[in-house]
């Protein structure tokens, strides 16, 4: 068995396509498109990748878009009257405070301060408490960029066993959440846990952790679909992710790559957000 790969691209592509109809929507109906507000503070170099790649995708989509770069030497007090101005700003639909910050400023203070109408990001405890509760309404990027990749594919987690290897904030446990609402029987790795155990019964594993290729071919059970959300830089400078893959693609039914397999779906979700939380807004 050789697994089919599940292109990331052509389905990020699929959901801008969908929601250009959105924005031409809110357009007629309120005169305006959606709005999305970046910050970024200081001049990490992946930050500022990520950045521009949320930048160019929301104008390709027509939505307004603003990019505020701070120093890196900003205070607390000034990044938190940003955060306020932006809150109460009405073009303003969606608020992303790019991560990570400087260690000097308190990145939970700051992201509690968006406003959970806004917080695209969907990393605001009201949201994340939302998603425990089973009723989402701003989910986590990445997560749901998952679950949109498995409707693609026609897996419907009801009643498997779906096993998520790492427990962020911003992946793991909103994943977990999303796959829990979605009738799955779901298993959470972290350090401590038995990993070839748990994933050798999986008939899903999203693979969340930054190891690179923690995940062997043998841990994969024949025909588990396999989501590697890992993006880790090898010394030779080769981008690789948590699971081995050509091992795992020999066992597995589907597979994401790495790159182009969930990182553009990431992006996409962010401009869904963007889009739910302008339409509940204006509605």
């Amino acid at each position: 068995m050789t697994a089919q790969l599940i292109d990331g691209k052509a389905i990020a592509a699929k959901v801008r396509a969908e929601l250009k109809d959105d924005v031409a929507a809110m357009i007629a109906r309120v005169g305006r498109p959606p709005g999305i507000a970046v910050v970024r503070v200081g001049d990490d170099p992946a930050s500022k990748v990520y950045v521009t790649s949320k930048e160019k995708t929301a104008l390709e989509l027509g939505f307004g878009s603003w990019h505020h770069h701070l120093e890196a030497t900003v205070t607390q007090a000034e990044l938190m009257a940003l955060v306020r101005r932006l809150n109460a700003d009405p073009a303003v639909d969606g608020i992303l405070v790019q991560l990570p910050l400087p260690r000097h400023l308190d990145a939970n203070a700051v992201l509690e301060a968006i406003d959970p109408a806004k917080d695209v990001d969907g990393f605001h405890a009201l949201n994340a408490g939302l998603l425990f509760q089973g009723r989402p309404r701003l989910v986590a990027c990445t997560p749901a960029g998952v679950m949109r990749m498995l409707e693609e594919i026609g897996f419907d987690p009801a009643g498997r066993n779906c096993v998520v290897v790492g427990r962020s904030n911003i992946v793991g446990r909103p994943m977990g959440l999303l796959l829990l609402n979605a009738s799955a029987t779901v298993t959470i790795c972290h350090s401590k846990s038995d990993v070839a155990a748990e994933v050798r019964r999986a008939d899903l594993v999203v693979a969340a952790v930054g190891v690179p290729k923690l995940i062997t071919g043998d841990f994969i059970k024949p025909g588990a679909v396999v989501i590697d959300v890992g993006m880790n830089r090898t010394p030779e400078g080769k981008l690789v992710g948590d699971v081995d893959f050509e091992p795992a693609r020999e066992r597995a039914s589907f597979i994401t790559p790495v790159p182009g397999g969930v990182g553009p779906m990431t992006i996409a979700m962010l401009m869904s957000n963007t889009v739910t939380a302008a339409k509940a807004r204006t509605s």
